[in-house]
């Protein structure tokens, strides 16, 4: 087998559509794999699409048509030589021609295609066309055939298998992208190929390791070919029969794979080889980690639970929803990916949840999750629409989704399979959207037929689940006692107090929208002057009425700052402050509830949203929210039965055992009544301290705190919200030091300051905190660590404020 990459030489030039005079007739270089706008950009041709209001400008190209040429230099096919040009992706819709013959046609972003070029190859030169037409076009032409279906954007994402999101979202702009979006190349073999590998990955009950290897192959001739497989110091060797082989390995006495928090994540090298008379002539490569999952939906006395099992022990999910990572997909490479997980994991986090508007993620971001012990919830590519089940969609998912699975089957961190983002809520709930069906398809047997057969033919060891939020059998999708819920009241509707109102089984979205870091809003935006209204910041801005209801959310709490500085940290706290406490909420039911993903963990772009880490990748304070929320032990004041109890997270092996010491005190310390708690919650357990009267009845709810603390964990309870407390609003006494690499901040509290936090990007570009949020007693301290490598002419500038900011700061400015 010989592979040759044809990653070089391309051009790029506009063949249709409305094209600005500057782009018309241009012929520019082009990156493959790569994207149309990127090479404008590249060119000059066109601005930066994040910048400012550029986006607006780029309308023009949802209907352009753009063609790819490159010509390479190769050999014509030999005798009984097989060639095939493989393209691993095509953004979307797409012709194909080489040396001017037509090789076939493209009209799925979650596929790949090869041809069998060995007839059109030539010695010397060979000129290869891949021609893209609009998406927009194409889909609005199969829209018209198979009839309209509701969508939750304006755009027939629904008509196309390509990236939802690419045609904007609620946090993405509409970029429409178009190009050779993953590696192109020449595979030539005189023999037989192996063109599908999927090896199924189990533990035995006593311990082995199981390794069942089914391959497809090519041209294969019985009696000639053979299969080997190596794995853990095991090998073993079958016959091909009728194009197809299975070889099973069993090693003993495996090293189990556990999710991060739970063990550790070992992983074995496959080496499967393609024999011809006892002579490798093709190999794969795979690295396994041998661990069961399951979901156990078994049901119980109060509803249907959603909870991951996994080596036969329960796992409460702690993460939050991944969405790509750049709208410009090819422009996310391994180490930045590596970046984004290493954050979620050190947040504490244990899962994450591809979503269905974005793509299959890369193999690196697989890689990086199985390296890590983060399970991944895998969406089929359908989010927020009815999509049609005729042709010529039916056969591109059924292709897309055996391609997928099959690429995906040996990863251990892949957890689950599920069918849909939101779309049986909408047929069931969402109002006036069943009733314009009119007796057409919409999914439904995508998700309960199609789907579900290929994941069990494929890959017999993973759950699958048809939809999120989904309920088993007739109950509504977003039933709290049954399956996945997601929870939007909060921030459309209701306060963020109001998670309280559901104790759901596994709630799989929910979350509260914020600006980005101050540097990457001011490195994207340059309104003069800023504020929540003007026009860079409202195109940033893409949640229906998401300025009226970032106000809303923060007025009960901190009231809603006049100058912008001031808002932009209030709404980050706000932000931060609503989804920890849906967290803390969900966490305090285990077993319960069985897990709590955020929306979403990252951004794509620059842009005011429900990230954690913003469009930058810089963590907002949410981020630090989260990963105190998420923290595998935790304290958490929850009401039970009409009163406050002390609520005990411990997701540790080990027991929590200790002792609670509870203080009720002026917020300048003076202590008003005290209490030794004991603590005793099992391991991976919850458990709940009952607080004596005197700690909750306060003489002065605005000038009380309830302190309580075991070991180094610490739950700070306020009897009013921040905006009718009376802090001290200059509360800290501060140091600055400088370290080989960065700053320590210390600072020591002369009166209760709550959430304390540093924006120290506000000072250098690169700075990043170790922690924010943190909450200081009367006469405590903390030392916040600032790793940057500029260095500071006056290091106190980390200490002005708007850089050492605190709830307390927020109260002052509003009184």
């Amino acid at each position: 087998m010989i592979r040759e990459m044809l990653h070089d030489g391309w051009r790029l030039r506009v063949v249709g559509g409305p094209v600005p005079e500057a782009v018309a007739g241009c012929d520019i270089p082009a990156r493959v794999p790569g994207s149309s706008h990127l090479d404008l950009m590249a060119a000059g041709l066109v601005p930066d699409p994040y910048l400012d209001r550029n986006e607006a400008e780029l309308v023009w190209t949802h209907r352009a048509d753009w063609r790819y040429t490159t010509t390479f230099q190769t050999s014509a096919a030999r005798p009984g030589e097989r060639v095939d040009l493989v393209f691993d992706g095509i953004d979307t819709v797409a012709t194909v021609h080489l040396n001017g013959r037509l090789l076939g046609h493209t009209a799925n972003m979650h596929r790949g295609y090869r041809f069998d070029v060995g007839e059109i190859l030539q010695d010397g030169a060979n000129e290869l066309v891949v021609t893209i037409r609009s998406a927009l076009n194409h889909a609005e032409e199969v829209e018209e055939k198979l009839g309209s279906r509701m969508r939750a954007y304006p755009h027939p994402y629904n008509a196309v298998r390509k990236m939802a999101c690419s045609f904007g979202w609620d946090w993405g702009p509409d970029l429409q992208t178009a190009g050779i979006w993953k590696p192109v190349r020449l595979e030539r073999w005189d023999s037989a190929r192996l063109s599908r590998v999927r090896p199924l990955v189990t533990v035995d009950a006593d311990g082995t390791g199981r390794v069942e290897v089914h391959v497809e192959l090519d041209r294969v001739r019985d009696g000639c070919h053979s299969i080997r497989a190596d794995v853990g110091g095991r090998s073993e060797h079958v016959p091909v029969s009728g194009g197809a082989a299975t070889v099973t390995v069993l090693v003993p006495r495996v090293s189990l794979w556990w999710p991060v928090g739970y063990g550790d994540q070992p992983l074995y090298d496959l080496t499967v080889t393609l024999l011809e008379d006892d002579q490798p002539v093709d190999v794969a490569r795979r690295r396994v980690g041998f661990r069961t999952i399951a979901l156990d939906t078994e049901p119980d006395s109060t509803g249907s639970p959603f909870t991951f099992v996994v080596n036969g022990r329960r796992v409460f999910a702690k993460g939050a929803n991944w969405i790509p990572d750049d709208h410009f997909l090819t422009r996310v490479d391994r180490e930045r990916i590596a970046r984004r997980v290493d954050q979620a994991v050190a947040a504490n986090m244990n899962m994450l949840r591809v979503w269905g508007g974005g793509v299959y993620e890369s193999d690196d971001f697989y890689d990086v999750c199985d390296e890590r012990g983060v399970l991944v919830w895998q969406d089929f590519p359908f989010a927020c629409a009815f999509y049609a089940e005729e042709e010529p969609l039916w056969s591109e998912v059924e292709a897309e989704a055996r391609e997928n699975v099959t690429r995906l089957v040996s990863r251990p961190s892949l957890a689950l399979w599920n069918g849909n983002n939101e779309n049986l809520e909408a047929f069931a709930e969402w109002p006036g959207w069943c009733d314009t069906l009119q007796g057409r398809t919409w999914g439904l047997g995508y998700y309960t037929e199609l789907l579900p057969r290929i994941v069990a033919e494929l890959d017999p060891t993973r759950p699958y689940t048809p939809g999120s939020p989904y309920s088993p059998g007739d109950s509504r999708p977003n039933d709290d006692d049954h399956g996945t819920r997601h929870e939007w009241a909060v921030w459309n509707k209701v306060d963020y107090t109001h998670y309280r109102d559901h104790i759901p089984r596994f709630c799989a979205e929910f979350g509260f929208q914020a600006p980005p870091t101050w540097r990457t809003l001011t490195r994207w935006i340059h309104d003069e002057p800023m504020t929540p209204s003007s026009p860079g910041f409202l195109l940033h801005q893409k949640a229906e009425n998401g300025d009226v209801k970032l106000d809303r959310g923060m007025e009960p709490h901190l009231s809603v700052p006049a100058a912008f500085e001031d808002w932009h940290w209030a709404a980050q706290l706000n932000q931060a402050r609503a989804v920890a406490f849906g967290v803390e909420h969900f966490r305090s039911w285990w077993p319960r509830t069985a897990g709590a993903l955020v929306w979403q963990l990252n951004d794509c772009w620059p842009v005011t949203s429900w990230a954690a880490v913003d469009g930058d990748g810089r963590p907002k304070p949410l981020y630090y929210a989260l990963k105190h929320a998420f923290a595998p032990r935790l304290l958490t004041v929850q009401p039970r039965d009409g009163r406050a109890v002390l609520i005990a997270v411990n997701d540790h092996d080990e027991a929590w055992t200790g002792t609670v010491a509870a203080v009720r005190q002026t917020l300048a310390g003076n202590v008003l009544a005290d209490a030794d708690l004991t603590l005793v919650v099992p391991p991976r357990s919850v458990s709940a301290v009952e607080l004596p009267g005197d700690l909750l009845d306060p003489a002065d709810v605005k000038r009380e705190v309830v302190v309580m603390t075991v070991g180094d964990v610490r739950v700070c309870h306020v009897f009013a919200e921040d905006r009718d407390l009376a802090y001290e609003p200059a509360p800290l006494v501060t140091a600055v030091r400088r370290l080989p690499g960065g700053y320590e901040v210390e600072v020591r509290a002369v009166s209760f300051t709550r959430d304390i936090a540093l924006l120290a990007d506000k000072v250098a570009a690169d700075a990043l905190v170790d922690d924010m949020l943190v909450s200081l007693p009367a006469g405590q301290s903390h030392t916040f660590l600032v790793r940057t490598s500029e260095v500071l002419d006056d290091p106190s500038a980390l200490t002005a404020p708007g850089v050492l900011c605190s709830a307390n700061a927020l109260t002052a400015v509003a009184t």
